[in-house]
């Protein structure tokens, strides 16, 4: 099981100065290693055939709408599960979370894969690797301190990846978004991505 995860929106909470309303934390799971491949390849292929740079990275909050339906209509062929939490700023209480980016972010990863209802096993998981040293490191721990006991491993292992080199990070990007912009009530395309991609999902948790 290989697990590619990402984000959209921001950790932080002074919306009043810009921050996002949501954080939305997306995993992308692939039961099969060789469909992550097959995935991969095809998404380098439109790449090519849309004439970008081999470097191009695809995101979501950098693409144009053509882009974007583009994106998800080129992978939704593929086998691949969509897990998600949405996490709605105003109804989070906890001092903690509010005044500590790392932990919010943290606390959404854990709560996201904690709570899989038994669908996610000894899997290898993939996030992208933004943030410094210490931060990977004590994200590590934390993780593998509060998914794996000794009656149930949900973390085989994690490695962080370089999203401008891993497509399928970019994935995990353009998912996320698209759950995200469901919630901006601001746009005028707010279903127009995640009415594409939707038949994938497999669990959309808007926490309460």
């Amino acid at each position: 099981m290989l697990i590619f995860i990402d984000d959209s929106g921001d950790p932080g909470f002074k919306v009043d100065k810009g921050s996002s309303k949501t954080f939305v934390i997306c995993c992308v799971i692939f039961d099969d290693e060789l469909e992550a491949e097959k995935t991969a390849v095809k998404i380098k292929e439109l790449r090519r055939r849309l004439k970008f740079s081999d470097f191009y990275e695809f995101k979501f909050n950098k693409s144009n709408r053509k882009i974007r339906k583009l994106f998800l209509r080129v992978v939704v062929n593929f086998k691949f599960r969509i897990r998600a939490i949405v996490m709605p700023k105003d109804i989070i209480v906890s001092e903690e979370l509010k005044k500590s980016k790392e932990s919010f972010y943290n606390y959404t990863i854990k709560m996201v894969l904690k709570h899989n209802f038994g669908t996610i096993k000894n899997a290898k998981l993939r996030l992208d690797g933004h943030g410094n040293r210490i931060f990977r490191r004590k994200l590590l721990t934390y993780l593998r301190k509060h998914l794996n006991t000794k009656e149930k491993r949900v973390v085989k292992n994690i490695r962080f990846r370089d999203s401008k080199q891993d497509v399928l990070i970019q994935l995990a990007d353009m998912i996320a978004g698209s759950i995200n912009r469901t919630f901006d009530k601001d746009k005028t395309d707010t279903k127009a991505y995640w009415d594409i991609i939707k038949a994938k999902k497999e669990d959309l948790w808007i926490f309460k």
